[in-house]
């Protein structure tokens, strides 16, 4: 029984190899453009970071520390215990503050 076979292509596909090539370089070989932030430095904020999502982490960190400092406050009596509630009373302000740059600028649709 005969069977018909195509016949391979004559040339490389120039496209095909260069698209190949690029992917395995992608995953394979990582380059060195990332740069890394100084080594002193222990966190960094993204460069690329969208206003949103700054807007809502500074929110969510004022927000957490205000909830840290009323349970520490629970735990204290006294002057450190004013202190506490004096953090806590601007860390709420803070809130308050990122709430409403939150509702200008990241408007509920």
């Amino acid at each position: 029984m005969f069977k018909v076979t195509p016949n391979p292509p004559g040339t490389p596909d120039l496209k095909l190899n260069q698209a190949a090539q690029r992917a395995l370089d992608h995953y394979l070989n990582p380059s060195s453009a990332k740069t890394a932030p100084p080594s002193g430095v222990l966190f960094s904020v993204a460069a690329d970071a969208s206003i949103e999502s700054l807007i809502t982490n500074s929110y969510e960190t004022f927000a957490s520390v205000s909830a840290l400092l009323l349970d520490l406050s629970e735990e204290l009596s006294g002057k450190d215990r004013d202190v506490a509630l004096a953090i806590h009373q601007l860390s709420e302000l803070g809130v308050l503050l990122m709430g409403k740059l939150m509702d200008r600028e990241v408007p509920c649709s």
